[in-house]
């Protein structure tokens, strides 16, 4: 991704390139967290696509874009982009369990991204790409290798998803949250953020915000 962010980033499609998809982009809900708000962390890849991914379904107050699952402290996202830190471009989702399942936010990551590419998503290369999800407790590392199994079903090449417990999430910089949001025109968004969501939201029978 850091590539094309490079060779994209003043690169702009006309509005209507966006628009002619007929998409709405999520953002977070506008509302203070709940008490009983409950957190998960997942990366599959860009963040920039997890995000919308997440944001998208009914019960997700909000998904930050960041770094997690790796040996540095406070890392930047050029730091992120050697692949030297062990980070994995990351999304921390704030849900509200009485509105979504633990389960149903994993069934939403497995379904948005290919779990058998290794250390890549699509164009994306690297370790900070990789397929990796975080457990807070022994509950939730059972539902996520439970959902590997189930997913295995549907591949022929192994699932190389990495489950390890969660310890650090580290929010990437301001100008990477709600990165789509702000810039639809953008190259990228628009020729593989957009089309990847849109796609997902085909795949997933989930309970969308609109």
């Amino acid at each position: 991704m850091k590539a094309l962010i490079t060779f994209f980033i003043s690169i702009f499609f006309l509005s209507s390139c966006v628009q002619s998809q007929n998409s709405k982009i999520p953002l977070p809900e506008n509302q203070k967290p709940s008490p009983n708000e409950a957190v998960a962390t997942f990366g599959e890849g860009c963040f920039w696509h997890a995000e919308i991914v997440f944001q998208s379904l009914v019960g997700v107050r909000d998904a930050v874009s960041g770094y997690a699952g790796g040996s540095v402290k406070n890392p930047d996202y050029e730091m992120v982009g050697t692949g030297r830190t062990g980070h994995a471009e990351s999304v921390q989702v704030y849900y509200d369990p009485s509105k979504i399942s633990y389960e149903t936010l994993v069934a939403a990551f497995f379904a948005s991204m290919d779990p058998t590419e290794l250390n890549r998503q699509g164009n994306d290369e690297g370790t900070q790409y990789r397929s990796i999800a975080f457990y807070r407790n022994e509950k939730e590392k059972q539902v996520i290798e439970s959902a590997i199994k189930q997913e295995q079903k549907h591949y022929k090449e192994k699932i190389v998803t990495q489950v390890v417990p969660f310890t650090q999430f580290y929010p990437a910089e301001a100008y990477h949250q709600e990165y789509i949001h702000f810039h639809p025109d953008n190259r990228y968004v628009a020729n593989v953020s957009i089309p990847e969501f849109l796609e997902f939201k085909k795949k997933f029978k989930g309970n969308y915000k609109y």
